[in-house]
C-alpha cells in the first residue's frame, strides 16, 4: 500500500523551491533590465558623441534614440521565437537562451569601435547589438513572470509576480550606480558635472563589460529550475501545440489586443521618467548654453536651441535613483493589493492618476528663479512618477500571463507585452524628444502623450475581465490530439 502511494510522488514533476522560484526570477530580469538601461543612460551620455557625426545636439540625440528603440522592434520577435519554444519544449531552456543571448550582446557593446576609428560601420554595429539585446529581452520577461506565477502558492499569484516586476528598479540602481562609480574614479578637469576625455574614451565601456559576471551569476541560478507542474500538466494532456503563434492567434487575439494596450501607458511612463527625464534634466538652460558657448567663444542662437533644466549629470542620476528606490518599493506593495482587490480594479485607478500626472509636467519640470526650489520639484515628481511606475508595473506580472491558457501563456504574454514596447518604449523616447522640441523646451507637451497613453490603457482595462480568480490548474488551453 505505501508502494503504491508513493507512486504518484514520484511520477509528479519535481516542484521548485518557493526561495529559487523567488531568486530565478527576480536575478534574471535584473539581469536583463541591467543590461538594458546600461544603454538606455549610454544612449543619452556617450553614443550621441561617439557614434555618430558631428552636427546638431537635438538631431544626435535622436539618432541614439532611434537605435534605442529599434530593440523594440526586435522584442516581438524575440517574443514569438522564445515564446514558441517554452510554450513547446518548456521555461527553463528558453530562459537561459534568452540570458545568454542579451549577455553576449551587451558585452560585445562595450567592445565596439567608435565612430571616429571605423566612420559608419560603428553605429551599424550597434544596432545589430541593439537588435540582440531586444531579441533577448522578447523572451526574457514572459519567462520569468511565468517561473514566478506558474510556482506561486493559492491566493498570491500577483505577489510572486511582482518578483520578476522587481529586476526592473533593481536592475536601474546597479546600472546607474555602476556607472557613478566609474564616473567619480575618473578624473575630472571640468568638475564632476562633465563627461571627461576618460570617461568617453574608455569609461563608458566598463559597465557594459562587467554583465558577463552578472550573467554567470544568472545563469548559476536557472540552471537549477526544473519545469512546474502546470506546464507539466498541459504536456501529459496533450495540450502543447506544435505552433503556438497560430494557436493563440486564432483563439485569443482578443487577448493580444487588450493586453498589448493594458501595458502601453507603463512602457510609456516608465521610458519617460528615465531616458526623457535624463535627457531633458541634464541639458543646460538656455543662460548655461549662452555662457558656455560665450566661454569657448562659439555662437549661440538662442531661438535654435531647445532648452533643459541645467542639472549635473551626477545629480540628476542621483535624484532618479532615490526616486526608483520607490518604483521598488511600490512594485512590492501592488501584488498583495492586486491579490486582495484584483488586477484590473487597482489598475483602473492608477490609469486615471496617471493621466493625470501627464498634465501636470509644467507645474513640476519647469526651471524656477530658487534652484533649491526647481530641485525640489523635481524630485517630487520623480519620487510620485515612480512610485505611479511601481503600482501599475506590479501587477502585469500576473495578469498578461492570466490572459491566457498554459499551452500559449508564454507565447500570448510575450507578443502582448513586447508589442506594447514598440507602441509605448520604442516610440515614447522619440516622440517625447520631437515634443520637447516643438514646445521650445516646454514639457507640457510630454505630458499630454503621458495622459494619452493612459487614456487608451484604460479603455483596455475597462474592456477586459477580471483575472485573479483564473486557475492555472485547469485553464490549459484546447485539447486537441489531432492538431499536435
Amino acid at each position: 500500500m505505501s508502494s503504491a502511494s508513493a507512486a504518484p510522488a514520484a511520477s509528479a514533476a519535481p516542484a521548485n523551491p518557493r526561495s529559487r522560484v523567488i531568486t530565478a526570477s527576480l536575478v534574471g530580469t535584473t539581469i536583463e533590465f541591467y543590461d538594458f538601461y546600461v544603454y538606455a543612460t549610454a544612449a543619452v551620455l556617450v553614443f550621441p558623441i561617439l557614434f555618430f557625426p558631428a552636427g546638431n545636439d537635438t538631431t544626435n540625440l535622436l539618432l541614439s534614440f532611434s537605435i534605442f528603440g529599434a530593440a523594440m522592434v526586435a522584442r516581438p520577435v524575440g517574443a514569438v521565437v522564445f515564446g514558441h519554444f517554452g510554450d513547446k519544449f518548456g521555461r527553463k531552456a528558453t530562459l537561459v537562451g534568452s540570458l545568454l543571448t542579451m549577455g553576449v550582446a551587451t558585452f560585445l557593446i562595450g567592445l565596439l569601435p567608435t565612430f571616429d576609428q571605423v566612420g559608419v560601420l560603428a553605429p551599424i554595429l550597434l544596432l545589430v547589438l541593439r537588435l540582440a539585446q531586444g531579441f533577448a529581452l522578447g523572451g526574457e520577461w514572459s519567462g520569468a513572470a511565468l517561473v514566478a506565477t506558474e510556482n506561486a502558492p493559492q491566493g498570491k499569484r500577483a505577489w510572486y509576480g511582482t518578483f520578476p516586476q522587481l529586476g526592473a528598479p533593481i536592475g536601474f540602481i546597479i546600472a546607474n550606480t555602476v556607472f557613478l562609480v566609474i564616473y567619480f574614479l575618473l578624473p575630472h578637469p571640468d568638475g564632476p558635472a562633465q563627461r571627461s576625455e576618460e570617461f568617453l574614451a574608455w569609461g563608458w565601456r566598463v559597465p557594459f563589460l562587467f554583465s558577463a559576471v552578472m550573467v554567470i551569476v544568472g545563469l548559476y541560478v536557472r540552471l537549477k529550475l526544473v519545469e512546474s507542474e502546470t506546464f507539466a500538466k498541459a504536456e501529459k494532456t496533450g495540450a502543447i501545440r506544435k505552433f503556438p503563434l497560430g494557436e493563440v492567434v486564432r483563439r485569443h487575439w482578443k487577448q493580444l489586443i487588450l493586453g498589448t494596450f493594458i501595458m502601453l501607458a507603463t512602457y510609456v511612463l516608465f521610458y519617460l521618467m528615465t531616458s526623457f527625464t535624463l535627457a531633458y534634466g541634464t541639458k543646460a538652460t538656455t543662460e548655461g548654453a549662452a555662457a558656455a558657448a560665450e566661454a569657448a567663444g562659439t555662437a549661440f542662437d538662442a531661438s535654435t536651441y531647445v532648452p533643459g533644466l541645467g542639472f549635473g549629470y551626477t545629480d540628476f542620476v542621483i535624484m532618479q535613483i532615490l526616486g526608483v528606490v520607490f518604483f521598488g518599493v511600490f512594485t512590492l506593495l501592488s501584488g498583495p493589493v492586486a491579490d486582495t482587490i484584483g488586477r484590473r480594479r487597482l489598475l483602473l485607478w492608477i490609469t486615471g492618476v496617471i493621466a493625470v500626472f501627464g498634465l501636470l509636467f509644467n507645474v513640476f519640470l519647469l526651471p524656477q528663479l530658487d534652484p533649491k526650489f526647481s530641485g525640489a520639484l523635481v524630485q517630487a515628481f520623480l519620487i510620485f512618477g515612480f512610485m505611479l511606475m511601481g503600482a501599475t508595473f506590479g501587477p502585469m506580472g500576473a495578469l498578461l500571463p492570466e490572459l491566457f491558457p498554459t499551452n500559449v501563456r508564454y507565447t500570448g504574454s510575450a507578443i502582448s507585452y513586447n508589442v506594447s514596447s514598440i507602441l509605448g518604449a520604442a516610440l515614447a523616447p522619440i516622440v517625447a524628444t520631437a515634443l520637447w522640441a516643438a514646445a521650445g523646451g516646454s514639457p507640457w507637451l510630454v505630458g499630454v502623450y503621458l495622459s494619452g497613453s493612459a487614456v487608451l490603457t484604460f479603455i483596455a482595462l475597462w474592456l477586459s475581465k477580471e483575472t485573479k480568480d483564473v486557475e492555472y490548474e485547469t485553464n490549459i488551453g484546447h485539447v486537441d490530439l489531432g492538431a499536435r
